[in-house]
C-alpha cells in the first residue's frame, strides 16, 4: 500500500514537471511576439491548461490499457516508467531542449513492462504502439511544418495589401485566442497521460487485492475495472496547472527565440495549426507529443519569411532529443525493474 502511495506522488510530480516542462510549448510564440509578457502568457498557459484537463478520458485509456498487457504491470513497474520519463525530462530541460513528454512516459512503461515479463515481447501491444504512437510521431511533425506553412501562406495572400500596423495589431489580439487554444489543447491531451497512468495503478492494485484491507475512507482507490475517476482528473489538472505557472524559462528560449523570430502573424499562424492537430489527437485517443507539434508548426511557419530564417542547427538538435526520448527511457525503464526484480526483497 505504501509502495501504491509513492506512486501517487511520482505520477503527480511527473505531472508537475510536465506542467513546467512544456508550458513553453503553448506560451514560447505569446512571449516572443510580446503579445504577453511572461507572467501573463504563464497565468493563461495554466488557467487553460486546467480547463482542458477537465475534459475528455481518451488519450488516458490509450496510455493505460491499450500500449502493453496490463497483467505483468505491478506498482513497481508504473514507477519505473514515471521515474524514467522524469530523468529524462529534467535533463532536457535543463539543456532547453524541448523534448516530448509524451514519449518518454511511453518508452518508461513499455521498457518496464518488458522487463517486468523477462523479456516477452508479447507483452507489448505492437499494432496498437503503431498506430497510436508511432505513426503519429513521424506524421505529427510533418504535418505541423505543412500546415503551419500553408497557413501562414493563406493568410498572407488575404492580407498582403494591409498595412504592416494594422495587421500587427489585429494578430496580437488574435493570438491571445490561439494562446488560449494552444493551452486548452495541451491539457486535453498530456494531463490525460498521467490519468491514465495512475488509473492503471489503481487497477492492478485492485487486481493484485493491495487494497483488500483499505479503511473505508480510502475505498475510493478501488478500482475493479479501469477507469479514470474524477478525482484523478482533478488531481492531475490541478497539478499540470500549478506546473505550468512554475514556468519553464530555458525552453521558452529556446522555441521563441533560438528557432526563429516570429511577429504576431506568424505566432497566430503556428498555434492555430498545433492546437486544431492536437485537438484532433485527443479526439481519436493519441498521445501525441505536444513539442513536436508546435516545434514543428513554428519551422513550417517560419519558412514562409525565408528558408534561411530558421535556424537549422537548431532545429537538428530538437530533432535529436526527440530521436532519442522513447529509446532512452525504454531502456532506463526496463534497466531500472531489473534492478528492482534482482534487489532482496
Amino acid at each position: 500500500m505504501e509502495l501504491i502511495l509513492i506512486v501517487i506522488v511520482a505520477a503527480l510530480a511527473f505531472e508537475y514537471i510536465n506542467g513546467f516542462h512544456d508550458t513553453a510549448i503553448s506560451i514560447a510564440t505569446s512571449v516572443s511576439t510580446k503579445v504577453l509578457t511572461p507572467r501573463q502568457a504563464v497565468v493563461m498557459a495554466a488557467s487553460f491548461n486546467l480547463v482542458g484537463a477537465l475534459v475528455g478520458t481518451s488519450v488516458a485509456a490509450t496510455i493505460g490499457k491499450g500500449l502493453v498487457d496490463t497483467s505483468y504491470v505491478t506498482p513497481m513497474t508504473v514507477f519505473c516508467a514515471l521515474f524514467s520519463a522524469i530523468i529524462w525530462n529534467l535533463a532536457t530541460w535543463w539543456l532547453g531542449l524541448p523534448s516530448s513528454s509524451s514519449h518518454a512516459l511511453i518508452g518508461g512503461l513499455c521498457g518496464a513492462t518488458l522487463a517486468a515479463a523477462h523479456g516477452n515481447w508479447a507483452v507489448i501491444k505492437v499494432t496498437e504502439l503503431m498506430h497510436k504512437i508511432v505513426w503519429p510521431m513521424f506524421a505529427a511533425p510533418i504535418i505541423g511544418i505543412s500546415g503551419g506553412c500553408l497557413l501562414m501562406l493563406l493568410i498572407l495572400f488575404f492580407i498582403h495589401r494591409i498595412r504592416p500596423l494594422v495587421i500587427n495589431r489585429v494578430f496580437g489580439r488574435l493570438q491571445l485566442v490561439s494562446a488560449a487554444w494552444m493551452g486548452f489543447s495541451h491539457g486535453t491531451n498530456d494531463a490525460q497521460k498521467t490519468m491514465g497512468i495512475i488509473a492503471l495503478l489503481l487497477f492492478t492494485g485492485t487486481q493484485a487485492g493491495s487494497f483488500d484491507h483499505l479503511p473505508d475512507w480510502l475505498a475510493f482507490l478501488r478500482t475493479p475495472e479501469f477507469k479514470v475517476a474524477g478525482w484523478i482528473k482533478v488531481a492531475c489538472a490541478i497539478t499540470m496547472a500549478a506546473g505550468t505557472a512554475a514556468g519553464g524559462w530555458r525552453i521558452i528560449r529556446t522555441l521563441g527565440h533560438k528557432v526563429v523570430r516570429l511577429q504576431p502573424i506568424h505566432g497566430f499562424a503556428a498555434q492555430t495549426t498545433a492546437a486544431a492537430i492536437i485537438q484532433v489527437a485527443s479526439y481519436l485517443g493519441i498521445p501525441l507529443s505536444t513539442t513536436q507539434v508546435i516545434s514543428a508548426s513554428i519551422v513550417g511557419v517560419g519558412t514562409t519569411k525565408r528558408f534561411s530564417a530558421v535556424k537549422w542547427g537548431m532545429v537538428g538538435k530538437i530533432v535529436w532529443a526527440w530521436a532519442l526520448t522513447a529509446p532512452t527511457t525504454a531502456l532506463l525503464g526496463y534497466w531500472l525493474q531489473k534492478l528492482c526484480l534482482q534487489a532482496p526483497h
